[in-house]
């Protein structure tokens, strides 16, 4: 055996020079591959404004139809706290989360860039946990714009009828907190859903139907069904925004708050395991 006297080539130097990329450093380059896009402002602040909107123009219904309400409706007002949190603007909003988070992935797929980027970072589970990381940090933040904006708003326009619930009030808190988690747990399944499916079609049509549809086959008087629809991550976060204690009916059967809570927080972690182990075992 030999040993060779040359000098390496300056390229083969340099690769072997080259320093290990940390997982900061991942974050950093999914922060600017995501606000690298154009459309990614546009759609976190069309959304916001479209939640917020639904909202007040919930908020603003129940203001010019109070005077028609009986006493006990007017002394309770059990409508200021879903009027801060309607349905049809956080479905919206669910299915927007779930749609970006899974764009960050299917995308990559479809342009060709996933190989560019497992080239550089054979660190798969690295990538998708970087990916993970921005897509919950900025939709926390807009969560938190949208469940505190929303709430601001309409609590504004119900003072004018002292039909508003304050900020301080034990489930108003918890209502806030649960609509600013529910935009990042959307993401992450979103996310998720994208590493193990990676067809952009399919994933949109899984996320649609998982999130807005699956629910609605599920009926509230029925136990076994009753308890399956827990499972949702919609039904979880409109448990968690009502203020009722008692169930309206003894044929009904409700999740209790601390279920609901669960139910948000295992469903990102729950998918997050198999895309992690998928992607380290899949050509790209």
């Amino acid at each position: 055996m030999t040993t060779s006297l040359h000098p390496a080539p300056p390229a083969a130097r340099t690769r072997a020079a080259a320093p290990r990329a940390r997982f900061t450093d991942l974050v950093a380059a999914e922060w600017i591959k995501l606000w690298s896009l154009r459309s990614t402002p546009w759609t976190l602040g069309l959304a916001t404004l479209f939640v917020v909107g639904a909202a007040a123009l919930a908020a603003k219904a129940d203001y010019d139809n109070f005077p028609f309400y009986d006493p006990e409706a007017r002394r309770e007002h059990m409508f200021s706290l879903g009027d801060a949190f309607p349905q049809e603007g956080y479905l919206t909003l669910m299915l927007v989360a779930a749609s970006l988070g899974a764009l960050t992935v299917v995308s990559e797929y479809g342009s060709g860039l996933i190989r560019t980027t497992t080239a550089a970072v054979p660190a798969r589970g690295a990538v998708v946990l970087a990916k993970a990381v921005v897509t919950a940090a900025v939709w926390t933040v807009t969560g938190v714009l949208v469940a505190g904006g929303s709430f601001a708003v309409s609590q504004a326009i119900l003072a004018g009828r002292d039909a508003a619930v304050s900020v301080t009030d034990p489930v108003s808190v918890r209502a806030i907190a649960a609509s600013a988690l529910l935009a990042p747990v959307c993401a992450l399944i979103g996310l998720c859903l994208g590493v193990l499916i990676r067809h952009t079609a399919t994933t949109m049509v899984t996320v649609t139907f998982l999130l807005l549809m699956l629910p609605t086959m599920f009926s509230a008087d029925k136990r076994w069904s009753a308890e399956l629809s827990h499972l949702m991550p919609g039904i979880a976060w409109g448990r968690l925004v009502t203020d009722w204690m008692p169930p309206p009916r003894p044929d009904y059967f409700p999740a209790t708050v601390t279920e609901s809570w669960l139910v948000l927080a295992a469903w990102p972690l729950l998918l997050l395991i198999p895309a992690l182990l998928t992607i380290r075992r899949r050509d790209v």
